[in-house]
C-alpha cells in the first residue's frame, strides 16, 4: 500500500526480500507500509522511548476523521480525511518541520457510503512519488482515483469502475514503476466485475485490469517483491491467495482459500510468503514463491489456525514473521516451518500494523500504547510508550522521527528538525 549505502548493513539484516519498488532515499515513507510495502524502514536514530510530553517534536489537530496512515516526502506529510457533516473527502498536507497545515483540498463530495461500524470514510492511505500525490475514495457506487501535484492542484481523476461492499471502502493506491495499482475486491452483483486495476501515473490511462475470480469483498493492499527470480504482486482476498505480474497483471499462481475475506497485507521472508486472515475463519500460512497455476496442493509450506490477525498486517525480520492478533496476542514464527518461537500479550486490541526499524518491532495498540520489541527469535520487550489517544492508523517513519495519527491529532515523535 519505494532509500543509501550508509544504511545497507541494517537493511540486509532485517529486510527479508528483494524489494520491487524503485529505489528512493531512506528518509521517505511514500505509501501504505512505507517504501517497501512491508513496514520496514532503513532509518537510524529512530525513537525508542516517549510519552505524551517527552520526546515529542510537535502535535497538531487533524480535521475530520480517518484511519488512513500518514505518508512523508521530504518536508511534507500527507493524510486523507472525511468531514462527515459536509460529506467531503479531503487530502491534507502538513509541514514536517512544525506540523502546520500547508493546504487542504476537497477531493470529492458525496453521500456517506454504507460501512462497517469500525471502518471510516477515509481509510485508504494516499501515495506519492515526489511528483504526484494519489488518493482513492468511494462516491458510491463509483471508485475515484485522484492525482494532485505536491501543492494540491488536481492533475487528473479517473473512475476505474464501481465498488459494492456492505463494509465500505478500504484500500489505498499502491505505486509501482509508472503505475498506480488499486485493489477493488468486492461483492460484485451479477454482470459487474471485481477487479484490480493499474493506471498510468501521469495520465490515469488504464494499463491493465485483473478480473478477480470469486467476487467477494476483501481489503488487502498487495505486496510487490522480487521472489523466485520474478516480480510478484501478492495479495489475499476473493477466497484465494494469488500472485500476479505487476507489469502486466498476468497471474503467476493461485491458492484456494483458506477463507472468504481478508484485510491484512502479506509479507515475505526466507523464500516464504506469509499471509494472515480472515473471515469467517482465521488462518496463518507460509507459501513457496515459485509456483505456476493452481498450487493449492503443492506450495503451502505450512498452515495453522491459531496466532492469526484479521486487520493488523504482519511484519517480517531475518527468517521470522511476527503478527499481533486483533485481540493483542503477538506471535513470532519461523518462516519456513511455522514453528512458534515466542508469544506475548501486547495490550487489549490492535488495528494498526507494525513497523520495523533499527532491529526493533513497533506495535501500536488501539489505545495509543506502542510496544517496542527486539526483532529477534528471543522475546525481549524494550519499551512501552503511550500518547494516551486512540489510534487506528499505522505509523510512519522518516528521518529519525515516527509519525502517529490518532483519532484527533497527528504526532511527530522524536527530535525537532
Amino acid at each position: 500500500m519505494i532509500h543509501r549505502l550508509a544504511h545497507f548493513v541494517v537493511w540486509v539484516a532485517f529486510v527479508p526480500a528483494a524489494i520491487a519498488a524503485d529505489a528512493l532515499p531512506a528518509d521517505y515513507w511514500p505509501q501504505w507500509r512505507g517504501p517497501t510495502l512491508d513496514g520496514h524502514s532503513r532509518e537510524k536514530n529512530v525513537p525508542l522511548r516517549w510519552s505524551r510530553t517527552e520526546n515529542v517534536a510537535w502535535k497538531v489537530p487533524v480535521p475530520g476523521a480517518g484511519h488512513s496512515s500518514p505518508i512523508v516526502w521530504q518536508d511534507r506529510i500527507f493524510l486523507t480525511t472525511c468531514i462527515e457533516k459536509e460529506l467531503k473527502r479531503r487530502l491534507l498536507c502538513f509541514s514536517r518541520a512544525d506540523g502546520r497545515l500547508l493546504w487542504s483540498r476537497d477531493i470529492l463530495t458525496a453521500p456517506l457510503e454504507r460501512k462497517h461500524p469500525l471502518n471510516c470514510y477515509a481509510t485508504g492511505t494516499p501515495a506519492t512519488d515526489g511528483r504526484y500525490v494519489f488518493a482513492a475514495f468511494l462516491a458510491a457506487p463509483d471508485v475515484w482515483v485522484v492525482c494532485c501535484d505536491l501543492d494540491g492542484n488536481e492533475i487528473w481523476r479517473k473512475s476505474p469502475g464501481r465498488f459494492y461492499s456492505m463494509h465500505g471502502w478500504g484500500c489505498g493506491p499502491i505505486l509501482y514503476k509508472d503505475l498506480v495499482i488499486l485493489n477493488c475486491d468486492q461483492d460484485a452483483p451479477r454482470g459487474q466485475q471485481a477487479y484490480i486495476v493499474a493506471l498510468e501515473k501521469a495520465t490515469g490511462r488504464e494499463r491493465w485490469r485483473i478480473d478477480r475470480p470469486n467476487k467477494i469483498r476483501s481489503y488487502c493492499n498487495p505486496l510487490i517483491v522480487r521472489a523466485a527470480d520474478r516480480m510478484q504482486m501478492v495479495l489475499t482476498g476473493s477466497r484465494c491467495v494469488a500472485s500476479y505480474d505487476p507489469d502486466t497483471g498476468a497471474q503467476h499462481w493461485l491458492i484456494d482459500g483458506p477463507t472468504d475475506q481478508f484485510v491484512a497485507s502479506p509479507v515475505y521472508a526466507d523464500e516464504t510468503f506469509f499471509i494472515t486472515g480472515g473471515y469467517p475463519t482465521l488462518h496463518i500460512m507460509g507459501i513457496r514463491p515459485d509456483g505456476s497455476g493452481n498450487v493449492s496442493a503443492t506450495h503451502v509450506r505450512w498452515h495453522q489456525r491459531t496466532g492469526a490477525s484479521y486487520v493488523p498486517s504482519p511484519i517480517a525480520f531475518d527468517k521470522y514473521f511476527a503478527v499481533v492478533s486483533d485481540e493483542g496476542l503477538c506471535t513470532c514464527v519461523e518462516a519456513r516451518t511455522g514453528r512458534r518461537v515466542w508469544s506475548r500479550q501486547l495490550g487489549a486490541h490492535h488495528r494498526p500494523s507494525p513497523v520495523c526499524a533499527e532491529g526493533r518491532l513497533y506495535f501500536l495498540a488501539d489505545n495509543g500504547d506502542m510496544f517496542v520489541l527486539r526483532a529477534a527469535p528471543e522475546l525481549e520487550l524494550l519499551a512501552t510508550n503511550s500518547i494516551g489517544e486512540d489510534c487506528f492508523a499505522s505509523p510512519a517513519i522518516s528521518r529519525g522521527q515516527i509519525f502517529i495519527r490518532s483519532t484527533t491529532s497527528l504526532w511527530c515523535i522524536g527530535k525537532a528538525q
